[in-house]
């Protein structure tokens, strides 16, 4: 069963993520991976971080000759800044001693007082280092490995901005994978031209006051199979992995598959999608198609074959360029600001690239729990054979 594991800190020396149960064979290279982390980078009010951070890629173990062996993947994701700065050598040495500049003042809408308080810790950077969103780089490298294998089915995972502030895209206006490369292009990642030109506006209205911003992201999974998850058991249950998986970015709050919460205002006979045959399909075979996409490619758990939609909700970032937020110092007690540490206006692009990544991951979990394998041949062989087993 595919499965990964992150490890590693913000400014700590390198981020760590071992994939097991890839299949032998895959071609994969540090490129490839690279690519996708430059993708993370992407988006117009991001910070100057962005800008300097050079992500170095290395395989640890599980790839020789530019393919997988079948066993543990270990990927490092080298931090350049911990390299060139004597600062973070001191400030994250893991060997025993103390900082010389504790931070007491927790910053709302962060997880830096919570960890304290669960942990016992008295510097909210012993939290607030494994909590930084700098640790999704380690769930895109695994993420262009679970899209690698996801090729082989055909399957492509893409994303865009729908909204950003109060900009918001045309509704159901939804780039296909030969748009992907403008996508990426565009300064906020959004496939609309005029709505693109209203959430730059917004970011720089937000830039100018110090403030940060939020907004949605649509992922859209092209060529998905039918039946990866399962109706029998709760957390089997496709689109509840998918909910789970990107709820889980840093900062996204509201996980939607589909029309979701508008289905909500919707009669019965407006919410659901009409199945028909198609005798002409399949080269005369016939299959059954649906005439909307309101469940977003999911019924009962289980992928349908149609578009997988996947829409996630960012809050505005909790770290401001104008620290203006209340909070209390944890050891005086005494009212303060939240501290600063460096920021971006907006991250709502890069969700969208990371969401990809978790959306990705659940599908090639779900693909090799469906088909199995322990090649890759093998694995494309047995989901052809599934497939031709199908009307």
């Amino acid at each position: 069963m595919l499965r990964y594991l992150t490890a590693g800190e913000s400014h700590g020396r390198a981020l760590v993520v071992v994939v097991e149960g890839l299949p032998a064979g895959l071609e994969i290279t540090v490129d490839d991976i690279g690519g996708e982390l430059a993708r993370r980078r992407l988006g117009y009010g991001r910070g100057p971080r962005q800008r300097f951070e050079q992500d170095q890629v290395a395989f640890v173990g599980g790839v020789r000759h530019g393919r997988t062996l079948g066993s543990p993947v270990a990927i490092e994701i080298g931090n350049s800044e911990w390299l060139r700065s004597d600062k973070w050598h001191a400030e994250m040495s893991p060997a025993p001693g103390a900082t010389e500049a504790p931070l007491h003042a927790v910053r709302p809408g962060h997880a830096d007082l919570a960890g304290m308080q669960k942990y016992g810790f008295t510097d909210a950077r012993d939290v607030l280092e494994r909590a930084s969103a700098r640790e999704t780089a380690a769930r895109v490298a695994a993420g262009a490995m679970a899209k690698k294998l996801l090729a082989h089915l055909g399957v492509t995972v893409i994303s865009h901005v729908v909204q950003m502030g109060a900009a918001r895209a045309t509704a159901g206006l939804r780039p296909t994978p030969a748009d992907l490369a403008a996508i990426d292009a565009n300064e906020v990642r959004c496939f609309d031209p005029a709505a693109s030109a209203a959430m730059i506006a917004e970011v720089e209205a937000a830039a100018k006051e110090g403030d940060s911003l939020g907004g949605v992201v649509e992922v859209l999974a092209y060529g998905v199979p039918v039946g990866l998850g399962s109706h029998v058991h709760w957390d089997r249950k496709i689109d509840a992995a998918l909910a789970q998986a990107v709820m889980s970015i840093q900062a996204i709050k509201a996980v939607e598959i589909g029309d979701g919460f508008d289905l909500a205002g919707r009669r019965g006979s407006e919410a659901h999608d009409a199945i028909l045959w198609d005798a002409a399909a399949n080269g005369g075979a016939g299959d059954y198609r649906r005439t909307s996409d309101r469940a977003g490619g999911t019924e009962g758990g289980i992928t349908t074959g149609a578009l997988l939609v996947v829409r996630a909700a960012m809050k505005p970032l909790a770290t401001l360029n104008r620290p203006t937020l209340q909070t209390v110092d944890v050891v005086t007690k005494e009212a303060t600001v939240s501290f600063k540490e460096r920021t971006d206006v907006t991250a709502v692009p890069a969700a969208g690239v990371v969401a990809e990544t978790m959306v990705a991951l659940v599908l090639a979990v779900e693909a090799q729990r469906k088909f199995g394998g322990d090649t890759v041949a093998e694995f494309a062989r047995n989901a052809e054979a599934f497939r031709a087993t199908l009307p």
